[in-house]
């Protein structure tokens, strides 16, 4: 199971959603607002910025933040998500 970082929570408290280990096979967080399910970002396997951040890092985790941006620049709800609490 995934623990949500510190950094993680602080950027869902930025922008007002709550955040919960996924009951989704594969993904990390299931995001709400307002006591209503949005989505559930996150694959599995994969780092994010908050664990960059912990395990390597700032400057490491803002260098692939950098890249994980301008890999992905979708406009889906659930993109938007994950650019926002996990990047």
């Amino acid at each position: 199971m995934y623990a949500i970082t510190p950094w993680t929570k602080k950027q869902a408290k930025k922008f007002g959603y709550n955040v919960k280990p996924s009951t989704r096979t594969g993904k990390k967080i299931d995001v709400y607002k307002d006591g209503t399910y949005l989505d559930s970002v996150g694959a599995m396997g994969y780092s994010d910025y908050g664990t960059y951040l912990i395990d390597k890092g700032k400057d490491y985790a803002d260098e692939r933040r950098r890249l994980y941006r301008a890999r992905h620049t979708g406009t889906t709800q659930g993109e938007v998500l994950a650019r926002n609490l996990l990047w």
